[in-house]
């Protein structure tokens, strides 16, 4: 049975200690859930760096033109390579990817640290350098998609292009009853879900999963506040959603006119780099999974094409 279908059917129970209203119980899925959907079964390598006094577990896989930079994919809360599914391999179909699990999930060990953007930031920068990397494709989802803008504002010299998926910039542009459940998060709710056991399959840590939940917990606390440094991102950045995501419309919209997006085509000018695809009916947890819908996307975006208009030859 799908982990996911699991999850939201324990979370439904919780739904009496949660301001009496049910659909805020749902809200726990914005950072919590694991698919159980494996990755490609075969990667090109895998094994551990050293960061930051952590060891870090990477995969690679794929191929591309060797004068391309390759892909970094960023996991979300609670999650770890198999669980971001398909997304990884198909990638891997035209380019070189660099999978990673950060802090405390996954088979990367835990330290005595904060998990914070700005540090898992910090970490990526490191395994870049560890790995020879100079330059990649950044692609985060959920909290790899708020690492991933940190890494562009601390490390920019890093980042070649940025692709954001259900991400944020600014605490306050998270969807109001997502905020107001923050606060009743407690690491009892967490431990008690099916997530929980499947993090011991993989984990360097079995007995890790409490500690994990306090930090995301104290993590989703983060007083983001990056709008001065949005405005000084200067690399492209695909911004991906669904019109039901854990940030509201308003705030994709903002970021994306934070970039330079939001002007009008058709005018003989050259639209900005950076782009915003909304995808419909879709919320938090469903959008990393339409993967026929967004690799397409990515791949558009990452060769700088732009689609023609129907007066254009």
């Amino acid at each position: 049975m799908n982990h996911l279908f699991i999850i939201k059917i324990e979370v439904m129970k919780i739904k009496s200690s949660i301001y009496g209203k049910p659909f805020l119980a749902l809200l726990i899925l914005a950072f919590a859930f694991i698919n159980n959907v494996s990755a490609s079964p075969h990667p090109v390598k895998s094994g551990y760096v050293q960061v930051n006094g952590m060891k870090m577990y990477y995969e690679v896989q794929g191929t591309g033109a060797v004068d391309a930079a390759p892909i970094i994919v960023l996991h979300g809360s609670y999650m770890n390579i198999p669980s971001m599914g398909k997304i990884i391999p198909t990638l891997a179909e035209t380019h070189i990817v660099y999978a990673v699990e950060m802090q405390g999930h996954g088979r990367t060990t835990d330290i005595d640290r904060p998990i914070t953007y700005p540090n898992l930031a910090d970490d990526i920068a490191v395994f870049m350098d560890s790995m020879k990397i100079k330059k990649a494709d950044i692609m985060g989802y959920s909290m790899g998609a708020c690492a991933g803008i940190q890494l562009a504002i601390r490390h920019p010299e890093k980042v070649n292009k940025l692709i954001p998926v259900s991400g944020a910039y600014d605490f306050l542009g998270w969807q109001p009853a997502f905020r107001e459940f923050i606060p009743q998060m407690t690491v009892e709710m967490f431990t008690a879900m099916p997530f929980a056991e499947e993090y011991k399959k993989l984990a360097a840590n079995p007995n890790g999963f409490p500690e994990l939940v306090r930090k995301l917990i104290q993590l989703e606390k983060e007083p983001m506040a990056w709008t001065d440094d949005m405005k000084k991102i200067k690399i492209p950045v695909l911004i991906i959603a669904g019109d039901a995501d854990a940030a509201t419309l308003e705030h994709y919209v903002a970021m994306f006119k934070l970039l330079g997006g939001g002007v009008m085509g058709d005018m003989g000018v050259t639209l900005p780099p950076s782009r915003l695809a909304i995808l419909p009916a879709s919320a938090h947890t469903s959008v990393i999974d339409q993967v026929d819908v967004i690799v397409p996307f990515i791949n558009q975006f990452i060769k700088g094409e732009v689609p023609k208009g129907i007066f254009e030859n």
